[in-house]
């Protein structure tokens, strides 16, 4: 629990955080950790590590060197059960309840859970949901699930109520990577408001104009993924965290 924790301080604390999600297939192991210090640097309060995909054969050497460069949380957002590292601070056990594929709803699970357990991996249960975004994304076809389309905010409300009965702790408002369209104002809105639980929002969040937006609708948490791989320049993290601390 002492991530999660950790988690709702930020929160409170901030009004809103900031998470930088890292890709390992998108850049070199050396990029990765340079990324992530470069975010705790510009005053991110969060690290994801993981993707739809993993060609690399050092997730659990990448999530290492990681975790000895920074102090801010490092949490797995895996893709699949072959990202689980000991040496993160927690992983998001996370259900796509937004589609009906039994597999990333409990299959993927059941066999998580007993190497979670024994590595003693702190999990976060995570209502996961994919949010039409304009065009297929890697997370949409390798889950083989519909997203929800982008304008009917009830349908997310719904599911969203639907992970908070079941006791799950976060819902995750996903567009998915290079999406044209991020998850509209709306459905953050009207989700925040409905149900009890925190709400990430990630995908095509491309501006901090544009976070300062989700973070004002409800988000609790922003994640940020693929605009930092094309243009990590100096600034960019920070002016995302001041977008969002407000």
């Amino acid at each position: 629990m002492q991530t999660w924790n950790k988690l709702l301080e930020i929160r409170k604390q901030r009004g809103a955080g900031y998470i930088v999600l890292i890709d390992p297939d998108k850049l070199s192991l050396e990029d990765n950790i340079r990324l992530a210090v470069q975010a705790e640097n510009e005053d991110a309060d969060c690290i994801f590590i993981g993707g739809s995909l993993l060609k690399i054969p050092f997730f659990d050497e990448l999530v290492k060197q990681i975790k000895s460069v920074v102090d801010i949380p490092v949490v797995i957002f895996p893709g699949g059960i072959q990202q689980i590292s000991r040496y993160a601070d927690a992983i998001l056990f996370m259900s796509v309840i937004s589609g009906r594929n039994a597999d990333l709803l409990i299959g993927q699970h059941v066999i998580a859970a007993p190497i979670i357990k024994m590595i003693n991996l702190e999990a976060i249960p995570t209502g996961y949901m994919l949010i039409e975004s304009g065009r297929m994304t890697s997370a949409e076809f390798m889950s083989n699930t519909k997203p929800i389309p982008r304008d009917k905010p009830d349908i997310a409300v719904a599911h969203a109520l639907a992970a908070e009965y079941l006791g799950m702790k976060l819902v995750y408002l996903e567009a998915g990577s290079g999406a044209i369209h991020p998850v509209s104002d709306e459905m953050i809105r009207a989700v925040a408001r409905t149900s009890n639980l925190p709400v990430i929002v990630g995908g095509g969040i491309t501006t901090p104009e544009i976070a300062y937006q989700k973070v004002a609708a409800g988000a609790s948490f922003i994640v940020t993924g693929n605009v930092l791989e094309k243009e990590p320049g100096d600034g960019l993290i920070q002016n995302f965290a001041k977008a969002i601390h407000q």
